[in-house]
């Protein structure tokens, strides 16, 4: 369906669409219709697997991972993976525990879901390395150090399938969501709704452009690692909005923390982290003559 509304923060009951859905996350175009912005949502049912050449597949069944498994398996990351880490906000754990990390995985890579490691969903991106979750602990580090109020708007950047966005929907009030691949897009929009996140909007466009029609935001999420931050990136944070990402090379990497006061900005390198380069922050490469 198509719509010529943008979803906002401020108007988020009017998401409903004309045939009688609740307000749910779609897939937010920044297509140009008669003058004003396009919506275009995903009103599929069920999760479906988003086959690209064999990297994103389902498999036919869990074999014997029921739910009752993947309940322990929660706990299980929690705590030996999450608080041990030096994650002290409850909130943080509880929404872990809560968000069922298995549902944004095709079937085939369920049972690997909880494991301690990044899970790739995608060819290898422009850092060579495949996008997907990021790995637990990183993640939750991450979260913490943006100090998601539940009053807050926060922008998701490289939400990829949509557990980022998930976790950040049990801390915030709203949660703009933005994707610049279109399969990993399309199984946020997919999962998130089924979950009940209709506090969390999914949006398509360039990851380093962000998305300045719901800002300013309270707090920008980076999902993954850039070598370069974009100023219009920054830009979208308010007077003490605070920006995170991962920041380095493939080798070497840190969480950083980018805190807005005034037109200025206090950055400060927390932890180390590893994480996939995200399209659209490569350092642009200089060239000797």
């Amino acid at each position: 369906m198509l719509y010529h509304k943008p979803v906002t923060q401020r108007n988020r009951q009017d998401w409903a669409c004309r045939d009688g859905f609740k307000p749910f996350a779609g897939v937010l175009d920044k297509a140009s219709v008669c003058g004003s912005w396009s919506i275009l949502w995903t009103l599929r049912l069920g999760y479906s697997a988003h086959d690209r050449d064999g990297v994103i597949s389902s498999g036919s069944s869990e074999g014997e991972f029921g739910m009752a498994d993947y309940v322990q398996q929660r706990k299980n990351m929690v705590e030996s993976q999450v608080r041990p880490s030096d994650v002290t906000d409850r909130r943080i754990m509880r929404a872990m525990l809560e968000v069922p990390r298995e549902q944004f995985v095709p079937t085939a890579l369920r049972p690997l879901a909880y494991m301690d490691q990044q899970i790739g969903l995608t060819k290898e991106g422009p850092g060579g390395e495949p996008r997907g979750l990021l790995e637990p602990r990183i993640l939750a580090k991450m979260v913490q150090l943006a100090e998601i109020g539940p009053g807050d708007v926060v922008l998701d950047v490289g939400c990829g399938p949509g557990y980022s966005a998930a976790l950040l929907g049990r801390l915030a009030e709203t949660v703009v969501a933005l994707e610049c691949d279109a399969e990993l897009g399309a199984m946020a929009a997919e999962v998130l709704p089924n979950l009940g996140f209709d506090n969390v909007a999914v949006v398509s466009g360039p990851l380093e452009a962000g998305f300045a029609d719901e800002g300013p935001y309270d707090a920008i999420f980076v999902g993954g690692r850039i070598e370069d931050m974009s100023e219009g990136l920054l830009d979208q944070l308010k007077d003490g909005g605070r920006l995170v990402a991962v920041r380095g090379t493939p080798v070497h990497a840190r969480a950083v923390i980018w805190r807005r006061i005034g037109a200025n900005f206090d950055v400060k390198e927390v932890f180390e982290a590893a994480a996939p380069l995200l399209p659209g922050f490569a350092k642009a490469k200089s060239f000797a003559f």
